[in-house]
Order: C-alpha cells, then sequence, then structure tokens
C-alpha cells in the first residue's frame, strides 16, 4: 500500500487546464461553483483527521500512508479550489466556503485531537463513504465534462486507497490489541470532561454542517437519494460487521440508530437521535435487509472494504447522468 500511495502521486498542474467548457446556464454555473467552493474545505477537513491519525499511530508504515494521505487530501483541496475558478466564468456572485462548515471545523480539530483514537476514524470512514459513493460521483456527473471528469478519475483513485486503509484501521479499533491499549491508559477525570464538552459543540455544529455540504446540494444533485442511501447502507454494514463489540465512540453512535429505529422509543426519541448524529431522519432509517446484515456479519472488513469500492465505482445505480 505505501509503495501504490507512493507511485501514485500527481499535481494539480498535470490536469489540462486548457480545455474549452460546455455551455450551460447561470444557474448550473453558479451551483458547480459553489459545489467545488466547499469541496476545497471539506478535503482539508479530511486532511486534518488523516494528519491526527498520522500523529497518534505507533507502526511506521502506517504513520508513512498517512503522510501521502494529507498530501493527497491539501492536494485535492487545491484542485478543488482551482476547478471552482476554472468554471467561474461570468463572476456571477463571490462565493465563500459554508458558514457551517467554518463553524463546524474548529471545533472539529479541538475534539479529535482530546478523544479517543477511533473517533477519528468514525468520522473519516463515514465522511468519506458520504464523499466517495456519493457527493463526488454525483458532482462529477452534474458537471458532465472531461475537466471534472480528469480530475476525478485521480481524486477517486486517491480515495481508494483512503478507504482501503478506513476500513484496516475499523477492523484494528475492533481488535482486543486495542482495547488492551485503551484499558490500560489512566486518563485523568477532568481531561476526559473537557473532551466530551467538546465533542457536544462537535454534535451541536454537525447537523448544519451535513446538511449544508453534503444533503443540500445531494437534494440537487440525486434528488431520489440512491447514492447517499448506498452510502448510509455501507455504514450499517460495518455495524453489522461489529456486533454488539466495537470502540466506544462506534458503539454510541450504532446506539442511535438503534433508538431511533425502536417501534416506541424511536417515536419519541428519534428526533433526539437524529439530531445527535447529525443526519437526516431517512438516513436513520435501516437501510440494509436482516439478510444483508447477517452476511456482513461473516464478511471479513477487507471483504466489507472491496465491496464498498465496487459499489462507489458502479455506474449503474439511479442517478447517472443528470442534466442541465
Amino acid at each position: 500500500m505505501l509503495e501504490m500511495c507512493r507511485r501514485d502521486q500527481w499535481r494539480v498542474d498535470d490536469l489540462d487546464w486548457t480545455q474549452r467548457l460546455r455551455p450551460m446556464s447561470a444557474d448550473h454555473e453558479v451551483a458547480i461553483v459553489q459545489y467545488f467552493t466547499d469541496m476545497a474545505g471539506i478535503e482539508l477537513l479530511a486532511g486534518a483527521l488523516f494528519e491526527e491519525q498520522r500523529r497518534r499511530v505507533k507502526d511506521p508504515t502506517l504513520r508513512q500512508i498517512f503522510a501521502t494521505f494529507v498530501a493527497d487530501e491539501k492536494r485535492h483541496s487545491e484542485a478543488a479550489a482551482r476547478l471552482a475558478r476554472f468554471y467561474d466564468v461570468r463572476k456571477l456572485r463571490e462565493y465563500r466556503q459554508s458558514p457551517a462548515l467554518q463553524r463546524f471545523f474548529p471545533h472539529f480539530l479541538r475534539a479529535i485531537s482530546l478523544l479517543s483514537d477511533d473517533v477519528a476514524n468514525e468520522y473519516i470512514l463515514g465522511g468519506e463513504l458520504i464523499l466517495d459513493v456519493a457527493l463526488l460521483r454525483s458532482i462529477d456527473d452534474y458537471v458532465a465534462d472531461e475537466m471534472s471528469a480528469q480530475a476525478m478519475r485521480l481524486i477517486n483513485r486517491d480515495e481508494s486507497r483512503h478507504i482501503a486503509i478506513d476500513y484496516h484501521m475499523a477492523e484494528y479499533y475492533q481488535s482486543s490489541e486495542y482495547a488492551a491499549a485503551v484499558s490500560a491508559r489512566r486518563t485523568p477525570v477532568r481531561q476526559r470532561a473537557m473532551a466530551w464538552w467538546t465533542m457536544t459543540n462537535v454534535l451541536f455544529h454537525a447537523k448544519p454542517f451535513f446538511q449544508d455540504v453534503f444533503f443540500e446540494p445531494m437534494e440537487r444533485l440525486d434528488p431520489q437519494g440512491a447514492r447517499l442511501k448506498e452510502a448510509f447502507r455501507r455504514m450499517e454494514l460495518v455495524m453489522a460487521k461489529r456486533g454488539r463489540s466495537g470502540p466506544p465512540f462506534a458503539r454510541f453512535m450504532a446506539a442511535m440508530k438503534n433508538l431511533y429505529n425502536r417501534p416506541i422509543a424511536g417515536r419519541i426519541f428519534g428526533g433526539l437521535a437524529s439530531r445527535i448524529v447529525g443526519v437526516d431522519a431517512r438516513f436513520m432509517e435501516r437501510l440494509a435487509s436482516d439478510a444483508e446484515w447477517a452476511r456482513a456479519a461473516g464478511l471479513t472488513f477487507d471483504e466489507l472494504a472491496q465491496e464498498a469500492l465496487a459499489a462507489k465505482s458502479s455506474r449503474a445505480m439511479p442517478g447517472a447522468r443528470l442534466k442541465n
């Protein structure tokens, strides 16, 4: 994997920026430029998550892999910012990154530096499934030209490596080795209290962040929600693999989803559970069948990763090639 990470590095200037744009409406142009503007910030957030993982892991090879991922995300951010300028042909308005993203970012960075190792991985795994299975593919379909396609091919190649390692780390945080390491730590009560207070701020800002940069754009890009549902179904299958075990934050998020889906408790507390997790109610519903849950429980994390990668590259999913 490390050799692949080093071999597949690329530069933003490797893209052919001389290509001509296809004709598009003003509304289409504004939407595209805003999507790429927000994508530049999202990629920096992902880079911060990988930097935190690089800082914490003990294995020297993993540390080097995560360093390449940080470089990848910085490059993706640069590419997205340049794509925003490329498509901003008529200068129809001034573009800024989502205010919800800007509010979320500092609370999130502080939280992941204080909380246990697995929190960063939970967010990066879920975030990259949403980004790769749903958002990036849908933006590319919406733009529908070779400039975007060229950039997205390279970005998605990088993201495939990221997802493979995300699942690998999810398996590690499931292991008895990690559980023993956590049990051996002695974290002062005051530090734990500060960490969870910071996490409360993250959860408070998470819903507007997710709504602004993921869910609202996808209402236009994928009106039926097929790709977003597929991303959340993939997260469910990781829950199925874990069963009742797993690191504390993963169990907490699974408990919120289970609460939402209980017939009586869900009606009373489902809205609160959805607000805490930060996602729309339709994605809190159970999306995988009982048969899929049972099958996922018997797969390895690597097999789950391979299936997720196949899902993100499939062109058969509803929503391909949206029209202007």
